[in-house]
């Protein structure tokens, strides 16, 4: 039966952050509201089995937190301590007040996104915050996308609530005049949800589909508020790569590189709507990082093969690249493009001048791709050590394998 622990576990995976971004609206607390979203997940469990599961799943759940927030407030003898931290339970919205209409709660994702990427935060903090609290993932999830220390990470997001609570950080989406000064932030904070679901940081898949549909539902929202040019980019981007979702893992999980993946199992359809997005980004001047990167995705989705990948193409485009926004993940990029494009030499002199960068010192895939190069000049050696220190870094389980593979087909031939 659908009101079984399973069912609840998928309900929490794919609604959770959206019933905590509510309760944050309605209780006006971070903590309470993730302490209120706790409790009313455990009172499904205890409740639908027995009851039945209501027809409003996420609005039950809203309601119920809600109770259990105002619960606390009320009955906690911490509560004194912090009631100048939370709205006065008068002002509270009453029962028959509140708003769990399916728009109101998916503008309250764009109010909690807005929230945790305020100008008075810092760059690092925005983005931390958003995707710990917003988007569910583990801390440890975050400090690898944004390769930072776990405990590091950890301390920031806790300064990052702190400055919100003391500086009184609205929830609310910015005006129409603020929100270009605001935009860059809530793309860059989308765009590492959304390639931590396109790519998973640890785990035994290498996709997590809630996570890239999340990220692009905030896209869609945020085309639907701010139509311009690199929120546009953006969708291509996101599109043009998840089209390429079912070939990068094989029927028994293990994982495909882009030259290897079997090209009919690209969804057409996809494909052909990123590009639709990216003509609509390539007519905005001017053209943005996310319009370049959707450019590069573009090459590899219209190549009918990965012998007819236009390489040249792609390596003006990191030019391009690095030229507006420099960063060693784009510089390692580039020198992998130069060598595919028929340069190796010269990729790999770029890759060896990146190595002493403290961003891909503990990088696995600066390692991965330095093996590569090495095993397609036939400098077996070297790519077996480059291979090595790539699995001692790598944390996805496909991964591993992968890596595993590599290396025992080079023993082999050495």
């Amino acid at each position: 039966m659908d009101t079984e622990p399973s069912y609840i576990d998928s309900l929490y995976r794919d609604h959770s952050r959206r019933v905590q971004a509510t309760l944050i609206r309605l209780l006006g607390d971070f903590e309470l509201a993730e302490e209120a979203m706790q409790d009313a997940f455990m009172a499904a469990v205890q409740q639908w089995p027995v009851n039945g599961k209501p027809d409003n799943p996420t609005a039950w759940l809203i309601r119920t937190g809600y109770h259990c927030g105002i619960d606390q407030i009320r009955q906690r003898s911490t509560a004194r301590r912090r009631a100048h931290l939370l709205l006065p339970t008068e002002l509270l919205p009453a029962e028959g007040t509140l708003d769990l209409e399916p728009t109101a709660i998916v503008d309250d994702a764009l109010r909690l996104l807005f929230t945790c990427c305020h100008p008075s935060l810092s760059m690092e903090a925005r983005i931390a915050l958003t995707l710990r609290e917003m988007c569910g993932l583990t801390t440890e999830q975050v400090a690898s996308a944004l390769l930072m220390k776990p405990t590091t990470l950890a301390q920031r997001i806790v300064r990052a609530k702190r400055k919100i609570r003391d500086a009184h950080i609205p929830y609310a989406v910015p005006t129409q005049d603020e929100l270009p000064e605001r935009l860059p932030d809530v793309l860059q904070v989308i765009y590492l949800v959304f390639n931590e679901g396109y790519s998973r940081s640890t785990g035994a898949s290498v996709v997590d589909i809630s996570l890239t549909q999340e990220a692009m539902r905030l896209g869609n929202e945020l085309a639907r508020l701010l139509p311009q040019g690199e929120v546009f980019g953006l969708m291509a981007l996101m599109l043009l790569n998840d089209a390429r979702r079912d070939a990068r893992q094989d029927s028994g999980g293990e994982l495909v590189t882009l030259d290897a993946q079997d090209r009919r199992l690209w969804r057409q359809e996809d494909i052909q709507a990123g590009i639709a997005w990216l003509e609509q980004a390539l007519a905005l001047t001017p053209t943005g990082y996310y319009t370049l990167q959707a450019s590069i995705a573009a090459v590899h989705a219209q190549a009918s093969s990965a012998e007819l990948t236009d390489w040249a193409r792609i390596v003006r485009l990191y030019n391009a690249l690095c030229g507006r926004s420099p960063s060693p993940i784009l510089a390692l990029n580039r020198a992998v493009a130069i060598a595919m494009n028929g340069a190796p030499a010269i990729g790999l002199q770029q890759l060896d001048d990146l190595a002493q960068h403290p961003q891909l010192a503990r990088y696995h895939l600066f390692y991965a791709a330095k093996a590569d190069l090495l095993r397609r000049q036939g400098e077996r050696e070297a790519a077996r050590s480059a291979y090595q220190q790539a699995l001692l870094l790598a944390t996805l389980e496909p991964e591993k394998r992968f890596l595993l593979g590599r290396l025992s087909e080079l023993e082999k031939l050495i």
